[in-house]
């Protein structure tokens, strides 16, 4: 099933069938708004499976499953995004192994590409503060060694926490840190590279 470019909007059954029998990619939808998600840099993809890596290792025994930019993330009855990483602790998303959407997510991480970095920094950060479930949003630069990350304290109100060379990453809500330097263990930066 491909997407109608004419086509204003599409309700959330006839995005499921879509999303799940595409063979041109992934696709987000908000309220009622389908995108088509594009591919990502060599920088993107190597960070994205680092995070997987580390948080993976350092989770297991702990009521914690890990899951990559496979697992569709609902925040909402009319939203379905898919970020780079997602942590969920709710037994609910464990129950079902062959369930293809994560209901109840409480940590989000998005790698930065130049081309989304305003959307995931704005708009989508938007979305994702609606899931009543999610304590932290996770932001990992690919053009520098940076990351940001967002806190819940209350409801309405989040906190920043940006980590740069020499800090150490930590997630409360998981108990997991780490050194920023292992995110980008392997990663080469233009000013890495000699004149």
């Amino acid at each position: 099933m491909a997407v109608d470019p004419y086509q204003s909007s599409m309700s959330v059954e006839e995005y499921l069938v879509l999303d799940s029998t595409s063979s041109d990619g992934r696709y987000e939808f908000i309220d009622g708004a389908v995108t088509l998600l594009a591919g990502g840099t060599v920088n993107h993809s190597r960070i994205s499976i680092t995070l997987l890596v580390l948080l993976d290792r350092a989770l297991p025994g702990r009521p914690y499953m890990v899951y990559n930019s496979d697992m569709r993330v609902s925040i909402s009855a009319t939203r379905y995004l898919y970020p780079d990483v997602s942590i969920s602790c709710d037994p609910r998303d464990q129950e079902h192994g062959e369930s293809d959407t994560v209901r109840y997510p409480s940590v989000i991480i998005e790698v930065l590409s130049p081309s989304t970095e305003t959307y995931d920094r704005s708009k989508k950060f938007d979305y994702y503060r609606s899931s009543p479930t999610l304590q932290e949003y996770v932001l990992v630069d690919t053009q520098q060694r940076a990351v940001d990350l967002y806190r819940r304290q209350t409801e309405n109100l989040w906190t920043f926490h940006p980590f740069r060379q020499g800090d150490e990453i930590e997630l409360k809500s998981s108990g997991f840190r780490i050194p920023l330097a292992s995110v980008y263990e392997n990663i080469v930066f233009t000013e890495d590279q000699p004149d």
